[in-house]
Order: C-alpha cells, then structure tokens, then sequence
C-alpha cells in the first residue's frame, strides 16, 4: 500500500488524466464545470478505495469490510471506468463518474507493487516489489508521468484554441 500522501498526490494525477479526457470528449458545459467535476471526483477517487471501507455511521469509524476487498477490486473500477467513458458526451454526471473511476484505478496501481497485492479479478495478485510506504516517489512520479502524456496527447495542447496562437506566436 501507498502512503496516504502518495494516495493522494496520484489522485490529482488522475484528476489533470480525467479532466483531460472528459475536455477531449466535448462534455466541457458551462465554464468547463464537468471538466472540473471529473478533476474533483478523480482526487475523491484516489483515496476511495480506503475511506469507502470506514464505517462512518458508527461512532466508532471502524472498517465494515476487510481492508483490500471489495472496494479494492479491480473488474469494479475497471468496469465503472468502461461504462462511464462510454457514456461521456451523452449523459453529464458520466464525467464525475469517469474521473472517480480514474482515481480509484490509480489507487490501485499505486497498491498493486505491495506483498498484500489487490485482488483484480477473482484473488488477489501482487507485484511484491516493496513493501507499504517505500517507493512512493517511483510511484508518485509515474502517476504524474502518465497524466503528463495523456494530457500532451488526449488534447490540451489545443483546449481554447491555444494551437492557432502559439502557431501564430512561433512566426
């Protein structure tokens, strides 16, 4: 597992990831505020995994599922992920959910390296590369690597119009 930091500084990753492809698909609204709910919900979504365990009903905020069960499965997110990119352009609240997607699949990718592993499909599988807290600068760093070549190549590079002014400033 990835420190609570790590967690969510790949969970802004996932944020400028979502936000760039929910902008590439059209579903921008007024002031670009589905592209800045996708953003939110991917920061939201890199930590869910774990706060979605807590049960925070009781007063006592203890786990209500084994850590690394359900909300650690990979075919959910992956399906959530599916569905809700299908449907950006044709249904608005896809965006939130594509973003929240996002950031819950970085939170797994980000724990997949540790001995406890994720369970992707039916049991869990790990990288057993380290252990919980080592690393996350590697992992941290390839989450933002990521988002930086997905937002160079999914579109920002002509959000606005921006690709006609450096065109014409590079004259």
């Amino acid at each position: 597992m990835a420190s609570s930091k790590a967690h969510h500084a790949t969970g802004f990753a996932a944020g400028v990831m979502a936000a760039s492809i929910v902008a590439h698909s059209g579903t921008v609204g007024p002031f670009h505020v589905w592209v800045l709910l996708s953003f939110m919900a991917a920061v939201a979504g890199g930590t869910a995994p774990d706060w979605l365990e807590v049960a925070w009903w009781s007063r006592t905020r203890r786990l209500w599922i084994t850590h690394r069960t359900v909300t650690h499965w990979g075919i959910g997110w992956i399906a959530l992920l599916a569905v809700s990119y299908h449907w950006l352009g044709h249904d608005r609240l896809a965006a939130p959910a594509f973003g929240f997607a996002c950031g819950g699949l970085t939170h797994l990718l980000a724990d997949w390296p540790n001995p406890l592993g994720v369970p992707w499909i039916a049991s869990r599988h790990s990288l057993n590369w380290w252990n919980s807290g080592h690393c996350d600068l590697l992992v941290v760093g390839a989450s933002w690597t990521a988002a930086w070549f997905i937002a160079g190549h999914v579109g920002l590079h002509d959000i606005h119009g921006l690709s006609h002014l450096t065109h014409w400033l590079a004259r």
